[in-house]
């Protein structure tokens, strides 16, 4: 079967190579269909605009200095180019950023900032790395969370209660236990209701008069005396992402759509993807991903996903969320929609280099036992070390054991790979279609 297949390939490479009049992929392939509108839920664009401000204004973080875009910048493809980011406490952007000296990080965020493209397609239902947060028609808010029966209605969809998560979290942007009042109303646990951390993060939006016309204007209820919720904040956030991070005009698309043809070497990473190396098992669909939870034996660097009171550097995956001992060490399959940009990769970054990613991603166990230790990561001295669990035999066994063996891929094999992957970068949303605003409401810093 592996001869005729590889048969089949070079036979359409030389096609392709010769200008002959072929599809623009193999036809026995499993190709996914075309992106198309009706993927996608509407948006309105003044709320986008609006969710565009609020998303680059430090005013969400509890001690006005950090933004969504400071891990998410466009600059670095929608993620920060850190494995492991530094939120309160960090200064400088991007793979420049590094622990402020007068305001040291308790520790670093726990997991790689994910890029955020295409999260507004309807078939996003589950996000985060661990699948936290996800529909559930069944509940009253329309959504599983961690915060279970507190949660409150009033988010239009998972992308918008997505938000609620970074602006509760001491390292990411609520700020150190005793410095603002958000992060103190965290520490209380007062999140919901009046005096709550959203309420007050509500009230310093609808202090601001720039904000409270433009709420007025798209929401007609808040026109009608509704004070401003963070749910408002929220869905105008979601409605920016969803608008500004479509992608769907790579070059992969045009293939899908029979505008444009792959290079020979595109076309046999193609075969392999969509052929006997099996990536499209998990990286399926229009999106490149089945949205499911796979152990593939990642490298875990950093303090590992951990309550305060615990002091292992394990991060256990969907374990965490369904209790399940067969989700342990589980992670969401990403969507690779600009793969090639959106490094470092893996669920804790602990890769730089792509080609080396898919290689040990590729041999499961035997990446895990192959992985060179290439994680740029900022100095932070006095937290837990960095690389506990790949120091430690054991928990490193119980990793490789949960993914079990892979495959080797070649030198060849990762080249026709690289280059299919290549064909996922899109310029238009790398781009961004609205882009950063000059400047923002609160008259805080931009970071650009």
């Amino acid at each position: 079967m592996g001869k005729i297949l590889g048969n089949r390939i070079a036979l359409w490479a030389a096609g392709l190579m010769l200008g002959g009049p072929l599809l623009a992929q193999p036809a026995d392939l499993p190709l996914p269909r075309a992106v198309m509108d009706a993927d996608y839920a509407p948006v309105d664009m003044a709320e986008a605009m609006l969710g565009r401000d609020l998303f680059f204004d430090p005013v969400l973080s509890g001690n006005r200095n950090i933004s969504c875009a400071s891990c998410h910048h466009p600059r670095f493809a929608t993620s920060d180019g850190l494995p492991l980011g530094l939120g309160e406490g960090g200064i400088g952007l991007g793979p420049a950023r590094r622990a402020d000296p007068a305001n040291l990080p308790e520790q670093r965020i726990p997991r790689n900032s994910p890029a955020l493209f295409n999260l507004g397609a309807l078939e996003f239902t589950r996000l985060f790395h661990d699948g936290r947060i996800e529909a559930d028609p069944a509940r009253p808010s329309g959504l599983r969370t961690p915060m279970e029966e507190e949660m409150v209605t009033g988010f239009v969809s998972v992308l918008s209660a997505q938000t609620m998560f970074p602006v509760l979290s001491p390292d990411e942007m609520a700020g150190h236990y005793s410095e603002n009042d958000i992060s103190k109303a965290v520490r209380s646990g007062r999140i919901t209701g009046p005096g709550g951390a959203w309420d007050r993060i509500s009230a310093r939006v609808a202090a601001l008069p720039a904000y409270r016309t433009r709420f007025e204007e798209i929401y007609p209820e808040i026109a009608a005396g509704r004070p401003i919720a963070f749910t408002d904040i929220s869905n105008a956030i979601a409605a920016f992402i969803a608008a500004e991070w479509r992608s769907d005009s790579s070059r992969f698309d045009a293939v899908l759509r029979g505008t444009e043809t792959f290079s020979a070497t595109e076309a046999e990473g193609a075969a392999l993807f969509f052929g006997p190396k099996g990536c499209s098992e998990c990286h399926s669909g229009p999106f490149q991903t089945d949205h499911d939870f796979h152990a593939m034996a990642a490298p875990q660097i950093g303090p590992g996903k951990a309550e305060r009171f615990e002091n292992h550097s394990r991060d256990d995956g969907r374990f965490r969320v369904t209790g399940q001992p067969g989700d342990r060490f589980a992670f969401r399959t990403p969507s690779l929609r600009n793969v090639v940009q959106t490094g470092p990769w893996g669920h804790a970054g602990a890769h730089a280099d792509l080609r080396a990613f898919l290689a040990d991603h590729a041999a499961r166990s035997e990446g895990l036992a192959q992985y060179r230790r290439d994680a740029p990561l900022p100095d932070l001295p006095g937290t837990k070390p960095d690389w506990a669990i790949l120091d430690a035999p054991a928990e490193v066994a119980v990793i490789a054991a949960a993914a079990g063996p892979g495959q080797m891929l070649s030198t060849a094999e990762l080249d026709a790979l690289m280059a299919f992957l290549a064909t996922l970068s899109d310029p238009v949303a790398l781009r961004g279609r609205m882009g950063i605003p000059e400047t923002v409401p609160s008259g805080l810093p931009v970071d650009r």
